[in-house]
């Protein structure tokens, strides 16, 4: 059978577009403004014609052309617009306005909306888009043009996935009904998907490979944090830093995953033990960006570009939609193609 066929704005390293790929479309075209994330994009997905270029800048109706396609016909139009300007850590918790200009890139996928006229339209952020209003307009416009639309909240976890992860996720059909996939009540724990990895110091794979330069004071804490689950909470007042004592909350800074249980959210911060609970279960370190990778589902071969450091690697891996959560939602018989 011909697979549908797929456009992926906001592509990022790609993650998306592996998942469509798994669950059985072709993806043919994507946009991406970050150069670096486009490399890793391409390298991965050789055969999609790749737009490193502003969404913004880029006309819906050139697309057609290039792709040669009549409006109409493509199947899917898939996008994941930058999350953090809907992120409620970047908004005291919800407590502040957000006018981060990123909100507004939710816009262009009305754009190539109009534009495209695709079958079907699935669209991931985090959940505090339901409460913007931008939102609430997409909604509509999409049920004007005759689209039929659901939208849900989902956690990773229930679809494969090493990870406590909950996104707010949207498709929309013209051609038929839409439905989401059962949840899977069998989890995936930390130590199936990465208790097999040799350490990083014996590893050839440079995403694994990757060393750690911290000050003697931090490498003496992380030692001390409680293996398989520990966090700071668990640590002396005397070992706490200065910085941790000033906060309350956050007590997943310098935490350990837990070996039996999924791990947190993979964010941008994912190598950083700073940033969340990123820690080894029981070695004295961080995560690696392979280890991380592969929380998110990405396969072990999967290629990263480490152009930009560290800190960009960490930002491709934690923004991509977790491939093997889109296999089970974007089915394409769940928009009735």
């Amino acid at each position: 059978m011909k697979r549908p066929l797929s456009l992926d704005l906001f592509a990022g390293a790609g993650g998306l577009s592996l998942g469509l790929r798994w669950a059985g479309f072709k993806t043919i075209g994507a946009i991406e403004i970050d150069p670096v994330a486009t490399l890793s994009y391409s390298h991965n997905h050789p055969e999609v014609q790749v737009w490193n270029d502003d969404i913004r800048t880029i006309s819906p109706k050139s697309i057609l052309q290039e792709l040669r396609l009549k409006t109409g016909e493509l199947d899917l139009l898939a996008g994941c617009p930058p999350c953090q300007g809907f992120s409620t850590l970047r908004t005291k918790n919800g407590r502040r306005a957000n006018h981060d200009p990123r909100n507004d890139l939710v816009k262009q996928m009305s754009r190539f909306i109009r534009g495209l006229q695709p079958k079907a339209i699935m669209l991931e952020n985090v959940p505090g888009l339901a409460r913007d209003k931008r939102f609430t307009i997409f909604i509509q416009d999409l049920e004007k043009s005759s689209y039929t639309v659901k939208w849900a909240v989902l956690n990773a976890e229930n679809y494969g996935v090493a990870q406590r992860r909950k996104r707010l996720v949207m498709l929309a059909s013209r051609v038929g009904d839409i439905r989401f996939p059962q949840l899977s009540f069998q989890k995936v724990t930390v130590r199936e998907i990465i208790g097999s990895l040799i350490e990083p110091n014996t590893s050839t794979d440079p995403l694994h490979n990757v060393r750690e330069n911290r000050k003697e004071s931090v490498r003496k804490i992380i030692e001390l944090i409680p293996k398989d689950g520990g966090s700071r909470g668990d640590l002396p007042d005397e070992y706490q830093l200065k910085c941790h004592q000033r906060i309350r909350g956050f007590h997943d800074i310098y935490g350990r995953l837990a070996w039996d249980s999924v791990a947190p959210t993979m964010t941008s911060g994912c190598l950083n033990p700073s940033k969340g609970r990123f820690l080894h279960p029981s070695q004295n370190r961080a995560i690696t960006p392979r280890e991380a990778a592969l929380l998110q589902s990405f396969p072990e071969d999967y290629w990263f570009s480490s152009k930009r450091g560290k800190g960009h690697l960490a930002l491709q891996i934690g923004n991509a939609f977790p491939p093997k959560m889109i296999e089970k939602v974007a089915n394409p018989s769940n928009f009735g193609l």
